[in-house]
């Protein structure tokens, strides 16, 4: 999940809650088998690299199913769906991948769906609309692994200097930062346009505006109406008296918002739950509230989630059912959630956060999860729309740009990639 840096339940079947798949390893060691799982770093240092939460989790696992190896590979971000489709695309699929998104390889069934792989108490776990993301034609595929939402993050100080309150509209959001600007802030709304995520801040104002990239049947409609206000209205109200800093939004990639606002300069950004971290380090005071909508809180926001994917190239079907009964473990999910400040993909792990008076800082996000939306990650078409968003949406804001040439445009080759699905 782009993303970066940003959960999991007991062992089912070491409950009995799943005879078939518990019995890895019979009990004479003939059914020695091992596992192979290619997965995402969610690490920004050696330090707290993800291969050492697999290692950790592994070394528990198979101290309970000696029948049982399993070998995990990390790789960062911007190399591990290309291992993983390598490795398919050259006959030697892992048995397990945990990467950015599902669909190409379920729409050419190479996948176990999850009611093949999960006991029924593990897969009835998932947060329902994560469960409702990991489908394809009703059928789930993609097993959720990390979860985020996002809120409107403001500096106090910038703020309290200011005599200014968060706000809760579009209409106040502008406002504040017209002021914020007059007293001197570099960023006073940052818009990370740039290549890096622009899906994402696009998602979320499109929300906040009432609708989304996708209609209620799952159809692109990027040139709607209501898309075309939202975006004139960032070009005209925001950008256009230059409101979003020095930087135009086209520009300004996700990663370098994030450090502007951790060094001060920011006044408001949509951020998800590690800039918490980034901007306590360097002493910013900082708050959130949810994202102002046209007239008052948006309806939705954005959720982004990152999936688990079952091959069955090698045949391991209980083998890996079983290791992912104890993959989705509350306290596995809930260790990863606290390790990389990601929200829990289980309905248990999430009610033990909400309780944990220790997570109170990852609550906001959680209550916004409920309500969220995500990518159309059901589509086979999305990895590729979602390339087109980022290199041209941050146009349409421009000072010669065109909200409604530029979505028309990606609506046209949105239609044409869905229609190849």
């Amino acid at each position: 999940m782009q993303r970066r840096r940003t959960g999991l339940v007991a062992v089912m079947s070491a409950l009995g809650m799943t005879a078939t798949l518990g019995g890895c390893g019979s009990s004479d060691g003939s059914a020695d088998v091992t596992l192979e799982l290619v997965a995402a770093d969610y690490g920004d240092s050696k330090a707290n690299s993800s291969q050492q939460y697999w290692d950790t989790l592994v070394k528990g696992y198979e101290t309970a199913h000696p029948g049982v190896r399993v070998e995990v590979s990390v790789y960062p971000w911007t190399d591990v769906d290309r291992k993983v489709g390598e490795r398919v695309a050259a006959g030697r699929a892992p048995d397990l991948a945990q990467i950015g998104a599902y669909a190409d390889y379920a729409a050419k069934g190479e996948l176990y769906s999850a009611d093949q792989v999960l006991s029924i108490p593990v897969q009835a776990d998932f947060a329902s609309q994560l469960t409702e993301a990991g489908q394809m034609n009703r059928v789930q595929y993609g097993m959720p692994f990390a979860a985020s939402t996002r809120l409107l993050f403001y500096n106090k100080k910038l703020f309290a200097d200011a005599g200014l309150t968060p706000p809760q509209s579009w209409s106040e959001l502008a406002a504040d930062a017209a002021v914020l600007k007059a007293r001197g802030v570099k960023f006073p709304y940052a818009l990370p346009l740039g290549p890096e995520e622009a899906q994402a801040e696009t998602m979320q104002w499109l929300l906040s505006g009432g609708d989304s990239y996708t209609d209620d049947v799952g159809t692109y409609h990027l040139d709607s109406t209501q898309n075309v206000d939202t975006l004139t209205w960032l070009k005209n109200e925001l950008v256009g008296k230059g409101l979003t800093g020095p930087v135009a939004p086209a520009k300004l990639n996700r990663a370098d918002a994030f450090a502007a606002f951790a060094r001060g300069e920011v006044g408001m950004l949509n951020g998800h739950p590690t800039l918490m971290k980034a901007a306590a380090d360097k002493g910013v005071k900082f708050g959130m509230v949810p994202m102002p909508g046209v007239d008052g809180r948006a309806k939705a926001t954005m959720g982004v989630a990152d999936w688990m994917m079952a091959f069955k190239h090698n045949g391991h079907r209980e083998q890996i059912g079983s290791f992912l009964d104890y993959v989705y473990s509350e306290k596995n999910v809930l260790a990863f959630s606290h390790e990389y400040d990601l929200l829990p993909v289980t309905t248990s792990a999430s009610q033990a956060m909400s309780a944990d008076t220790k997570d109170k800082d990852l609550v906001p996000f959680l209550d916004e999860l409920p309500t969220s939306q995500l990518y159309p990650v059901g589509k086979t078409s999305w990895a590729s729309v979602s390339a087109d968003i980022k290199r041209d949406i941050g146009k349409a804001v421009a000072p010669d740009g065109s909200p409604s040439g530029v979505l028309g445009t990606l609506q046209r080759t949105a239609t044409i990639r869905d229609s190849k699905d």
